[in-house]
């Protein structure tokens, strides 16, 4: 079975699809938001500062940095819980045949993704130091810094695990075998991955163009996905992607204000900077990825059609006799 397959080896019908997305948003963004929302309140001085740092994406009320992003991480952690819960209670299907096609999780694919991406990355962050120096200033502060890294690395792989398997996951699956074939998915998740972002600040500082970045992340995301017919290599791009952008180089108008090496003090623009990854460089790494995995068959494995398997009832026999791992 193929990855839009694996939905079939659990209960697909529209109620438990609605019952779990409203689980995740009841996890994400109402239990998982009280400990940021009680911290808030605790710092603010009076309810309009209040107000202006749950208005403001709650980048105000005078939050230690990293205690902040643990608290915005933790929200996505909690969606992660309960989009868990209701895959293996709901669904009635392993966790594992959410994240890939194969019998177990593939952790090889997972750090090749992590450790290219994050070499790319390093490596186009550290020129743009180079070329444009005076945009930059050095921000390194030992404890600080080293509490954001510890962060970064054991608690923003949750927050962006929750976004691929949510969407490259859940919904790929979900929308896969509602339309019956795998380009719909495809950019309809894409698509709705780009416009969740248009509230980052980024996009009110720069404009609408920026959901090219977003949009086309979310492509390249999804075509990694369903040609290495699972999510493990694209859970390593998404998770070293956050991590480097909160560690190494910060600003005041990005998602990520932490205190990260260095500081970009350049005024915000739409630079070619912004299109770079989206033309080049995410083509370069499905070159890559196609070699080291022999992908094969793009057009069936991006526009084919998806059908139950013929031993779907046999499956559902023994998820009744063996329940879920």
């Amino acid at each position: 079975m193929n990855f839009i397959q694996q939905a079939y080896k659990g209960k697909n019908e529209w109620y438990h699809w609605v019952l779990t997305i409203m689980l995740v948003f009841f996890g994400w963004q109402v239990l998982g938001i009280i400990p940021l929302v009680m911290a808030g309140a605790a710092k603010s001085k009076d309810t309009n500062e209040f107000l202006k740092f749950m208005e403001n994406s709650f980048m105000t009320a005078g939050l230690d940095k990293n205690f902040l992003l643990f608290l915005i991480v933790f929200t996505f952690f909690v969606g992660l819980i309960f989009l868990f819960i209701g895959v293996k209670y709901i669904h009635r299907r392993t966790i594992t045949s959410l994240v890939t096609s194969r019998v177990k999780i593939d952790w090889k694919r997972f750090f090749y993704g992590f450790f290219v991406w994050g070499i790319i990355a390093l490596v186009f962050s550290s020129i743009a130091l180079l070329i444009s120096p005076e945009n930059f200033v050095w921000n390194f502060n030992a404890t600080p810094f080293f509490i954001l890294v510890a962060i970064s690395f054991l608690f923003i792989p949750f927050q962006t695990s929750f976004e691929e398997l949510l969407f490259r996951g859940y919904f790929m699956q979900g929308i896969g075998i509602l339309a019956k074939n795998r380009w719909v998915p495809l950019l309809i998740t894409s698509v709705v991955f780009g416009l969740l972002h248009g509230a980052n600040p980024e996009v009110a500082k720069l404009g609408q163009i920026t959901m090219v970045f977003y949009i086309g992340t979310g492509l390249f995301y999804g075509i990694v996905t369903l040609m290495d017919e699972g999510t493990e290599i694209a859970l390593g791009l998404h998770a070293i992607n956050n991590i480097v952008a909160a560690f190494f180089i910060t600003t005041d108008w990005t998602v990520f204000q932490t205190d990260a090496l260095y500081i970009d003090m350049s005024e915000p623009s739409v630079t070619w900077e912004m299109f770079l990854p989206v033309f080049v460089l995410y083509p370069i790494m499905l070159v890559i990825f196609s070699k080291k995995y022999g992908w094969k068959n793009w057009k069936e494995k991006l526009t084919g059609k998806i059908v139950a398997p013929v031993n779907l009832k046999e499956n559902y026999r023994i998820l009744e006799d063996i329940g879920t791992e």
